[in-house]
């Protein structure tokens, strides 16, 4: 049995910021979801979060978790305080507690599992994340015998000169046998230089305990301030195009792109320079996304290309081309063999097969057939100051250049729209729609003037 206790009872006041350091975002998502997330392999008995500042701003973001517990810390005096709080709730359990910090967003999965396996395999009162660090500044050390039982945790604060030579640092990860930390626990006192009551004291009242180093020392990473969190997004893009880039997914000039962790890319995706992969987007084979695009929340089918382009909440069928400088938004949904080109925007619109919207066009509420030949300038009025309204427009159908279709409206299949056209009456199919002024000439006007 494990149970998860999550610290994120902080302010985090170096962050410069009235929210809680924990509600920060790192690639879309709070550090403490991303905390509660690494733990999703040893499926918890008891998920538990010890919050403090604005505790309930942190409950109302997390609403959407099942089964987590809160419990408060109403004065933030030390992780040793913050766990002591779980007493009266674990009074039953007899199980192990895994405690992890709410601001340490970039443990992974297996790294958790293979702590908690190694706790108790070798029946440890206590096990700990551990990592050697390049520059262990700023980190408790940790002091181990040649078979990583632990013989004490000091904090860099309190560290000798000669203590701080140990680069292995504590990660404040711990898997604590919970009867024997429970009895432990009352027994932490303040004797050390920030008066707080450090869980790593308990070390001093609990048999055989082990250090577990991380494989990776970036894993243990934790966020203090705006810098901290901009380096634990390179560390976790990095991980995220690696991935990608051995799946088989070419990118150019990988640092200049960035991917979240939700998006789905199939081998043979390139992916240009200056282009961003957001929410749940999902990218299929052959298709080529960039430069300079975003797309976000989308799905792009085969042997699409997408240049310059945004396309957000939108699906592309194949062998489509987007851009450069398109604008899909709002549910757009565009066919096979289309080609929406310069400075088109599409929003709430349905695009059958063989569309060609090539330039300066805003197609909004519309549903197109197959087949559409869209003139440069060609603009759907959707919006009437109180109401939005449907254009629809039949497979076959042209419309010239600087047309405006006044919604709500109907064009049959195999329309043509003259140029320049403001139509604002249902066109029958087959027919050609002129509603524009007659032209007019005045002689020798420039005489007159």
């Amino acid at each position: 049995m494990v149970a998860v206790a999550i610290l994120a009872a902080g302010r985090g006041t170096r962050m410069k910021s009235d929210l809680p350091k924990v509600l920060h975002t790192l690639a879309g998502r709070s550090l403490v979801e991303r905390v509660i997330d690494s733990c999703q392999l040893l499926e918890p008995e008891h998920k538990i979060v010890i919050i403090g500042y604005q505790g309930a701003k942190i409950q109302q973001e997390l609403s959407h978790l099942d089964e987590l517990k809160f419990v408060t810390q109403s004065e933030q005096l030390g992780t040793g305080h913050a766990v002591q709080q779980l007493l009266p709730q674990l009074q039953d359990y007899q199980g192990d507690l895994l405690v992890l910090n709410g601001d340490a967003p970039l443990l992974r999965k297996v790294t958790l599992q293979q702590l908690v396996k190694t706790h108790q395999e070798n029946g440890n009162a206590a096990t700990l994340l551990t990592a050697n660090l390049p520059n262990p500044q700023g980190y408790g050390r940790v002091f181990c015998d040649r078979n990583n039982l632990v013989s004490q945790i000091i904090e860099d604060r309190d560290c000798t000169p000669a203590q701080r030579k140990n680069s292995r640092v504590n990660a404040g990860i711990y898997c604590f046998n919970w009867p024997k930390l429970a009895q432990a626990l009352p027994k932490l006192s303040t004797d050390n230089d920030q008066q707080e009551y450090y869980l790593t004291e308990v070390v001093d009242y609990l048999d055989q305990v082990m250090a577990v180093d991380a494989a990776d020392y970036l894993e243990i990473t934790g966020i203090n301030d705006r810098k901290q969190l901009s380096n634990a997004y390179n560390i976790l893009q990095n991980r995220i195009k690696d991935y990608w880039m051995k799946a088989g997914v070419m990118m150019i000039q990988p640092e200049t792109i960035t991917i979240d962790e939700t998006a789905q890319l199939e081998p043979d995706v390139v992916i240009e320079p200056q282009t961003h992969i957001r929410g749940n987007s999902a990218i299929a084979a052959g298709s080529r996304i960039g430069p300079g695009s975003l797309i976000n929340n989308s799905k792009i089918a085969e042997n699409v290309t997408v240049l310059y382009s945004v396309v957000t909440d939108s699906e592309v069928a194949a062998n489509t081309t987007i851009g450069p400088y398109a604008h899909l938004r709002g549910a757009a949904k565009i066919g096979t063999n289309c080609r929406i080109g310069n400075f088109v925007e599409i929003k709430k619109s349905s695009l059958g097969n063989d569309i060609n919207a090539a330039h300066l066009s805003y197609l909004g509420d519309a549903t197109l057939g197959d087949r559409v030949n869209i003139g440069a300038g060609t603009i759907t009025a959707n919006y009437d100051g109180v109401r939005k309204h449907q254009t629809i427009i039949g497979s076959g159908t042209k419309t010239g250049s600087n047309s405006v279709m006044v919604a709500p409206l109907t064009l049959g299949e195999n329309v043509t729209v003259a140029a320049g056209s403001v139509v604002t009456k249902d066109v029958p199919p087959d027919a050609l729609v002129i509603a524009r002024a007659r032209q007019k000439e005045i002689s020798d006007w420039q005489k007159n003037i």
